[in-house]
Order: structure tokens, then C-alpha cells, then sequence
């Protein structure tokens, strides 16, 4: 039997919350499977941590985590320390660490969601929106000068290789061929920001010659916004800055209904360090232990996490469930506009993989 080493760090506020309810799914398949089973190891990172030790994160943390399969995040800010420092000081951290630049967020109105675009079939908004997560905008390159004065100066520059560009290209075409429509958005500031949008533009164009089998277009990242509203049918995979992407993956969920159901995965495509998979949604400190969090953005990423386990199968599974719990109203949280809670939500898609392992499709 496959043992898989699996870590999880809630984090912050509902994070505490959401990804114990990742590992109850995690735990029930494993349950409903003779296949594998998994080991987990959790890490108590996070703004507790930083007031108890004056960091996010342990310096040798990533030594921790290293050698596991996969990683299960919460969530990163805590209100009484600066955003900045919750945000380089642990998922940052992890992300730039272990390399992992490809970040992955699959957006889709999923069954009995009541998405805001009322003409929009839920076939037309079905995406995945690729984003740089090693450079860029969060590269961390800049400074502050005069504090306090008249004069203070700050910069923050934004960094792109030639490298780095060429990697998150070549998968983002490589995902779309993989994809039933073979179709490819480049966004893009190049009319704005000309020097290393221009490059992103070139190198784009020179990657899509190593993909004849996709179709891909480019789009400023503006008209992107009102392209995904008015015109959501005709986008399907989107490769974007690391800005960029962050902005435009939170309104792809808020078009297919809520942040609270989307996911993302860290991904290093290479294999050589663990990728992490987590919700998108933040900590929401203003709900935090109240039982109202709602977990399917974390059990969609679990479903990521055992797709780049190779468990296609098992993820399946997985999703099955969650599509089932969402395609019913009394399971909705308060983001989807219902009264459930993240208990209730958990305890029926771990009953559904009980049951289908009772009851296997034929």
C-alpha cells in the first residue's frame, strides 16, 4: 500500500479550521481505498508562532518539509501583524523556497452555485488561470528611503528572466494542449509597461511555436477583467503575470459564485521540492471560529493535491463528492448564501466517499 508523507499548516484564522477538514477528507478516502493511506505532520506556523517567536515560520522550516509528498495550506494574515510581513514570512517563503512557479487556479461554476453572471451557462466559465509565483511583481526587489521625511522614497521593482518567463510559458501552453479546447490567453500590460511586458509578449510569441496544436491570443490584463465578464465563453486557459494573475484569479471565483470554493496549487512542475495546495480565500479572521468557513475550496484543493500525487482516480472521487454537496442548498455556507456549517459541509462529502466505496460505480 502507497504511503503518502503529507504536511499541513493551517496558518491563520480559518485555516485553523478549513484544513483540518482537508485531512478528514484526506483520511476518509483513504478509508474508502486499499491503495494508499496517508501520513500527516502538522506545523503550528503562523501569526500564533510569530508573536510566540518573532517569525512566521522556524529559519529551517523548509528542511521540515523538504521531503514531503505534498503540502496542505490555510491561510497567511493575522490583523494585529502587517500583511507584509504574515505574506513573506510564511506562504512567500515556501512558494520562493521550494521554487514552485507555476501557481494553478481551476475556476467553474460548480453544480446549485449561484454565480452572478445570469447569462452565463455554466459551461462558458470554465478556466484555469496560470500565474507566474516565482518573480515578477512579488520578487522582492525594492526599498524605502528618508522614513518619516519629506523625501521618503519606496520603490518595489518588478523582476522577470528571461528563464523565468520561459518556464511559466511553456507550461501554460503545455496545460492547454492538455485541455479539450487547446486554448491560451497571454495577459499582458505591454502597452503600459514597456520593457518587460514587451519581452513577456516576445517570449510568448517564441514558446507558441513549440505548441502548433494551440490557439492563443493576447489580451491587456484591463480588457481581461471585462473580457471574463462580458465575454466569459471564450477564455479557457489564462497565463498571467504574478500581480497580475493574483487579481484576476479573485474575480474568476467571484464569477463562478464565491472565493470560498476556489483552490490553487504551488506547483514545482520539475518534482524536485513538494508543492503546496491551498484555498484562496485568506484567513476571514471576521468569521474565524464560528463554524461558518466555507471548507470546498480546501477539498477542491485536496482534489489538485491527489492529481499531482497521480491519484486521478481517487481525485475524482473527491470532486464527485463536492459537486454533489454544493448541488444542494441545505450544504451551503453563508458565502453561498445558506446556513450550513464547515462541520456539516465535511461530514457529508466524507460520507459520500464512504458510500461510493460501499457502493463503487459500476
Amino acid at each position: 500500500m502507497k504511503t503518502y508523507s503529507i504536511a499541513t499548516i493551517p496558518g491563520d484564522g480559518i485555516g485553523k479550521e478549513v484544513v483540518p477538514a482537508g485531512q478528514q477528507v484526506l483520511e476518509a478516502l483513504a478509508r474508502a481505498s486499499n491503495r494508499f493511506r496517508f501520513e500527516f505532520e502538522n506545523f503550528g506556523w503562523g501569526g500564533d508562532w510569530y508573536r510566540a517567536h518573532g517569525e512566521m515560520m522556524p529559519a529551517d522550516g523548509l528542511d521540515a518539509l523538504r521531503h514531503k509528498d505534498a503540502i496542505l495550506f490555510g491561510s497567511a494574515g493575522d490583523p494585529h501583524i502587517p500583511d507584509h510581513v504574515t505574506l513573506w514570512g510564511l506562504r512567500l517563503k515556501i512558494c520562493q523556497g521550494f521554487d514552485q512557479y507555476a501557481n494553478v487556479r481551476p475556476t467553474r461554476i460548480l453544480p446549485g452555485i449561484d454565480a452572478p453572471l445570469k447569462r452565463c451557462q455554466p459551461d462558458d466559465l470554465n478556466w484555469v488561470i496560470v500565474r507566474e509565483n516565482s518573480e515578477g511583481e512579488y520578487s522582492g526587489v525594492g526599498g524605502r528611503v528618508h522614513q518619516g521625511h519629506p523625501i521618503e522614497a519606496a520603490t518595489d521593482v518588478s523582476i522577470m528572466t528571461r528563464a523565468g518567463v520561459e518556464r511559466i510559458m511553456r507550461f501554460a501552453f503545455r496545460l492547454a494542449a492538455s485541455r479539450p479546447r487547446k486554448r491560451l490567453t497571454v495577459v499582458t500590460k505591454s502597452n503600459a509597461q514597456r520593457h518587460a511586458m514587451v519581452m513577456w509578449d516576445e517570449i510568448a510569441l517564441q514558446v507558441s511555436k513549440e505548441f502548433p496544436d494551440v490557439g492563443w491570443d493576447k489580451e491587456l490584463v484591463d480588457a481581461a477583467t471585462a473580457r471574463m465578464v462580458n465575454r466569459p465563453a471564450t477564455l479557457d486557459t489564462i497565463v498571467a503575470t504574478n500581480l497580475h494573475a493574483d487579481i484576476l484569479s479573485d474575480l474568476a471565483a467571484a464569477l463562478a459564485g464565491s472565493l470560498g470554493i476556489a483552490p490553487t496549487g504551488n506547483i514545482d512542475p520539475e518534482r524536485r521540492y513538494p508543492s503546496m495546495f491551498e484555498p484562496i480565500h485568506g484567513s476571514a479572521f471576521d468569521i474565524m471560529g464560528k463554524g461558518l468557513a466555507n471548507p470546498v475550496g480546501t477539498f477542491w484543493s485536496v482534489v489538485m493535491l491527489l492529481e499531482h500525487l497521480g491519484e486521478a482516480e481517487a481525485a475524482r472521487q473527491v470532486m464527485d463528492a463536492i459537486e454533489q454537496v454544493t448541488a444542494d442548498p441545505r450544504l451551503h455556507t453563508g458565502d453561498l448564501g445558506g446556513t450550513a456549517t464547515t462541520v456539516q459541509v465535511t461530514q457529508a462529502v466524507c460520507e459520500l466517499l464512504a458510500a461510493s466505496a460501499r457502493h463503487p460505480a459500476a
